[in-house]
């Protein structure tokens, strides 16, 4: 036997070098079909490299098909039997066999067996399904070499080198039982790995719900005492308009967070186009400028009016990524302050430059914003940052944030220049 050892771990590698690619073959699981399909390539490769390198002992042709036929039935079931069984067949008429019909005959017992266990299989634990494997295995075997030696009358081969056969059946079970444990580890792997995304999913989806009823039921338990003051006798006028006035912020502070959630979870731009840069930053500043007034804070433009420069992507979603980035800038600076805008061109990018004079932030700020919950707001959510954010990446832009605490912030976002109207006419 040990001088056989080389040759018997060669065909050992052509059974589990197969099993490299089972982890790809197992996404393909919830289509059925597929999955299917996909396995029976799999140990028709096996089956058809094992049959082609047989061993030869004392007389006899030993080779290990009946690991892949066996293991193929368990996992693949029924459809794969048949074609495993057609395989077998066809390939063994190909390679010259003889009496290959009386050998047909003789495997259906063993692959009825096989095909039959398939669904009680799946449900058994790791330990029963390798025993399992195992008494198969050696099962089909020996039925179909009973049957075929009967039909042919050359039942003395079954008991020729008994030794050396039992050793054969030894390893061949040693090996079957390695494959279905390895099977199994990875099945139980994968398995794992979708809880852990579905437990995140569960995780992220309960948070959010966590976060939005926190962050409305501020503003409406606000809205609520205000409404109930509204019943006191003898209320002054300036505190009927102060008492409305909350009420209108809150509401639209509430109507702000809903918004921002619901930005969360649309879809990518389907509006894509040139959008003139120098055209965007002046709608920014003009809808900014009433909010800046109010915070006494100046608004600077530094655009050149001599050159167009325009970028791709959707102009609606980059006009609200702009205008709450404009929007924090402003409310990071104490009712004084200069919002600057500038816009410059290098190197075929176009790089948008925010700066304020605010409060400015820590390093470790920085490194949270945009980030889901955080805010450097008292009453801020934080996503609003995160849904810019997001846009501009989803533009394939680029954000750079520098800053020192007491002294302001700087927002540097970068983009491809895309061709003008012009350059693309001329062209």
């Amino acid at each position: 036997m040990l001088s056989y050892f080389k040759d018997f771990i060669v065909n050992i590698f052509f059974i589990f070098s197969p099993l490299v690619f089972y982890p790809y073959i197992y996404r393909t699981k919830s289509r059925v079909r597929l999955y299917k399909f996909l396995l029976y390539i799999l140990f028709s490769f096996a089956l058809v490299i094992t049959m082609s390198f047989p061993l030869t002992i004392s007389g006899m042709v030993y080779d290990f098909r009946s690991i892949p036929l066996v293991l193929g039935a368990l996992y693949g079931g029924l459809e794969v039997s048949i074609l495993l069984f057609a395989t077998l067949i066809t390939y063994r008429h190909i390679l010259g066999s003889p009496v290959n019909l009386l050998y047909a005959v003789a495997t259906v017992p063993g692959f009825t067996i096989l095909a039959l266990s398939h669904r009680k299989y799946t449900y058994l634990k790791l330990y029963q399904k390798i025993i399992t494997a195992v008494i198969l295995c050696t099962l089909f075997k020996l039925i179909t070499f009973s049957i075929y030696y009967t039909f042919t009358q050359n039942i003395k081969f079954l008991f020729h080198s008994v030794i050396t056969t039992f050793e054969t059946y030894l390893l061949q079970g040693l090996i079957i039982g390695v494959c279905v444990y390895l099977i199994e580890f990875l099945n139980k792997y994968f398995h794992m790995q979708e809880e852990v995304v579905k437990s995140e999913k569960m995780k992220i989806v309960s948070d959010m719900a966590a976060s939005v009823a926190h962050e409305i039921r501020n503003p409406l338990t606000t809205v609520r005492g205000f409404i109930q003051l509204f019943g006191a006798q003898n209320l002054e006028e300036k505190k009927k308009i102060l008492y409305q006035r909350i009420c209108l912020e809150e509401l639209d502070r509430a109507q702000l967070i809903i918004t921002d959630y619901l930005s969360l979870a649309k879809p990518d731009p389907e509006i894509i186009e040139k959008i003139n840069i120098k055209d965007e930053i002046s709608y920014m500043s003009n809808v900014l400028l009433t909010y800046a007034n109010y915070n006494h804070i100046e608004i600077n433009e530094i655009v050149s009016e001599n050159d167009d420069l325009f970028i791709i992507g959707d102009r609606y979603k980059f006009r609200q990524a702009l205008i709450n980035i404009g929007k924090n800038a402003i409310e990071a600076m104490d009712n004084k302050g200069v919002l600057e805008i500038k816009v410059i061109k290098i190197n075929h990018h176009v790089e948008i430059i925010i700066s304020d004079t605010g409060v400015g932030m820590t390093a470790d700020q920085i490194k949270r914003l945009g980030t889901p919950y955080y805010s450097t707001k008292e009453k801020g959510t934080g996503l609003g940052t995160m849904v810019s954010f997001g846009i501009i990446k989803k533009m394939n832009g680029k954000i750079d944030i520098k800053s020192e605490v007491g002294k302001g912030t700087q927002y540097t976002l970068i983009f491809t220049e895309a061709q003008s109207n012009k350059l693309i006419q001329n062209s």
